[in-house]
């Protein structure tokens, strides 16, 4: 087959010329598959030119960028630095251009081939010379057509070169553009000050100017937002298109839950319980996230919501991604349940057979209420007799999978999920589309903000004085490391040894210890309680304190290699300390070298606004690394920004309601190139496009 042989966007690659059964192994590592995947594998970045001037017209300390022919190739190793200089004519002229310590190039340059350079020039004896400028390599003298400003970089470096895919894909473009048509008509196009999706393929590869760029990456930054917010209400209407057994609520029934907190409940809380209720009282299935910053109050939150499933009769499990967190939240429901007639249990990795067995028998006969654990809790020996609300906290700790199973321990559940980390609305509305959202935004009175200083590593003498001077005080402590023990590969203090090595040197005075996630869940317990008992001082230890640890008198934060952390983690790890009243002051221990990293650190410095916080970590790091999207089942975003493109999302957003409260199944005709492209992009996530 030839590439003017009927070839279409559903083509497989291998049959472009070029590619072939070995290549085309190659490019389903990069998930493409079909001639329009390609057409979809958009550049990183792009490499701009100046229009090209000829030899004679440059001088010395120009920025400029010409074209010429590779008439003398000479490669030196020795005397190091190594170099590469190639003598380029054209018709006006001759010079030069040399690379430094690039042995990778040394057979990248051959006589007769052409050569496109940019970059600055510099006097060399009596040449005018290229220093290590930007290039482009043609067999054949370019013609006008190849003489673009851009060159497009692909991040697919360790498969294919950029040159080889832009030809490639240029060649595709040809042969598919007329096959390339729209999903909207010429209307909303103008309606939306967007370009048509043709123009937008040819120009986000091959852009001639940056007008061109932005009109393109705008166009499929949009479609990918749309068809993100189709699929995030289709799954929504799924899971509320289930029965599920209404919970009631009385005046009576909040009585006595309030009864059983040790505090009045902040307006915040009260507006989040008042959400919950409708929700339980509803034949759907509640499906909410509540979301608020480390300290807030979710937890009792959460325990009013089951306290009213256990009023009705029913079940509930709550499932923690850690032990220790389970362990908390066991010991705290359990105490603002003492004396009650409510049966709370906890299960967890690790127990004795026996008293494992016997939690799951009173659990699968109705006789335990209120079910606590890890992901525990969906081995496939775990059985309820009547499961009506399922709690998640941090969901984003569990994959989706995991979710689904805990989920399916009842029929139609309601469904609860809390997170300490802050979502950026933006975030929300994709990544927890199907989820209603409830935002505590205030937090129990009494507590005080946490002080953050930051300290390079040479000054860290100062920093264990600190920690002395609070500990001596009265305080406890914390000090975290991002490894467990030395690597090979990365120059870091690991916890282990530094529990050792501050036992024994700058907090010898003092009782240390360390807890890492690698313990049996016994001797983290073991140690927690000694912790929270004033049995010891200082706790070295990795981030398994991230989530949900409660120390009264933990008031001390130090986090060392502070860079190596993520903006969100560093926020929820200052969020253990402080939490009982006292003031928490929060040390880090830092080498930024890079900007992201000095970016980062400089915005937990400025503000101690969980919000504000996850605003910025989400523009400095992106959605897919904020916490993993893929957990949540959706695709990673090629071209949407989620924070620079917020209006776009919004935009996008009311789109795809308007068009689902029209045309429901999308089975009207003018919807059909939606709804397959929607099944293209999300397979069997949307079963209901395919059932439709």
């Amino acid at each position: 087959m030839t590439v003017s042989q009927a070839f279409g966007l559903s083509t497989p690659v291998q049959y472009l010329k070029g590619v072939g059964p070995k290549r085309a192994e190659k490019f389903r590592d990069l998930g493409i598959l079909t001639v329009g995947d390609l057409l979809g594998f958009f550049p990183r970045r792009y490499r701009f030119f100046e229009p090209v001037g000829s030899i004679r017209e440059l001088h010395p300390d120009q920025e400029a960028s010409v074209i010429g022919q590779i008439t003398a190739v000479e490669y030196r190793r020795f005397p190091r630095p190594s170099r590469i200089r190639v003598q380029l004519t054209d018709k006006t002229d001759s010079c030069q251009a040399c690379w430094f310590n690039c042995d990778y190039l040394r057979d990248r340059f051959h006589e007769g081939d052409w050569l496109r350079v940019q970059g600055k020039l510099r006097e060399w004896r009596s040449d005018l010379q290229f220093a290590n400028p930007k290039f482009e390599v043609f067999q054949d003298y370019p013609d006008t057509a190849a003489q673009n400003l851009s060159q497009p970089i692909y991040p697919a470096q360790d498969h294919f070169g950029s040159r080889f895919l832009a030809e490639l894909i240029r060649r595709a473009f040809e042969a598919c553009r007329l096959q390339i048509e729209d999903w909207f008509d010429t209307a909303t196009l103008a309606e939306r000050d967007l370009v048509d999706r043709r123009h937008a393929c040819q120009f986000i590869h091959d852009p001639q100017s940056d007008e061109q760029w932005h009109t393109a990456r705008r166009r499929l930054a949009y479609d990918e937002l749309f068809f993100m917010q189709l699929a995030v209400m289709l799954t929504r209407r799924s899971k509320l298109a289930l029965p599920a057994s209404p919970l009631h609520w009385s005046d009576e029934i909040d009585e006595r839950i309030r009864r059983r907190f040790p505090f009045n409940l902040t307006g915040a809380q009260n507006r989040a319980v008042d959400d919950i209720i409708t929700d339980l009282a509803s034949s759907r299935p509640m499906c909410r996230l509540i979301q608020g910053d480390v300290g807030c109050g979710k937890t009792a939150v959460a325990v009013y919501a089951a306290l009213v499933a256990v009023a009705n009769h029913q079940q509930v499990a709550i499932m923690a991604p850690t032990e220790i967190l389970a362990q908390q939240h066991y010991r705290k429901i359990a105490d603002y349940l003492a004396d009650s007639k409510v049966r709370v249990e906890l299960l967890i990795g690790g127990q004795p057979k026996a008293h494992r067995d016997g939690i799951l028998q009173h659990t699968a006969a109705g006789q335990v209420d209120i079910l606590i654990g890890t992901q525990a809790l969906i081995q496939q020996d775990v059985r309820f007799a009547n499961l009506a609300l399922v709690v998640i906290d941090e969901q984003h700790k569990f994959g989706v999978h995991q979710r689904a199973t805990i989920k399916s321990k009842g029929t139609s559940p309601h469904y609860l999920v809390m997170t300490a980390t802050p979502i950026p609305r933006s975030l929300a509305l994709t990544v927890f589309g199907d989820l209603d959202l409830t935002t505590i935004d205030e937090s129990p009175p009494g507590r005080l903000p946490v002080k953050t200083d930051l300290f390079r590593a040479k000054q860290e003498t100062k920093v264990w004085d600190i920690v002395a001077q609070r500990v001596r005080a009265g305080d406890q402590a914390y000090v975290v490391y991002p490894l467990l023990d030395e690597s090979d590969k990365l120059e870091l203090k690991s916890a282990r040894t530094q529990a050792e090595h501050l036992a024994q040197g700058e907090l010898a005075e003092f009782r240390v210890e360390l807890i890492h996630g690698k313990m049996k869940p016994a001797e983290k317990q073991e140690v927690m309680a000694r912790f929270r008992k004033r049995l010891i001082d200082v706790l070295v230890a990795t981030v398994v304190i991230e989530v949900g640890v409660d120390v009264p008198d933990a008031n001390v934060l130090v986090v060392e290699h502070a860079e190596r952390f993520g903006l969100a983690q560093l926020h929820q790890l200052r969020g253990r300390i402080g939490r009982a009243g006292g003031q928490g002051h929060c040390l880090l221990l830092a080498n930024a070298t890079t900007e992201q990293a000095k970016q980062r650190l400089a915005v937990l410095l400025k503000t101690t606004d969980g919000f504000k916080i996850a605003e910025e970590d989400l523009r400095i790091r992106g959605p897919g690394q904020f916490f993993g999207t893929a957990q949540h089942g959706l695709p990673e975003l090629k071209l949407a920004d989620l924070v620079d493109d917020f209006p776009l999302l919004i935009q996008a957003r009311k789109d795809a309601l308007q068009l689902l409260k029209k045309d429901p199944s999308l089975s009207w005709q003018k919807n059909r190139m939606i709804r397959d492209e929607l099944f293209r992009r999300f397979g069997d996530r949307i079963k209901l496009i395919e059932a439709a």
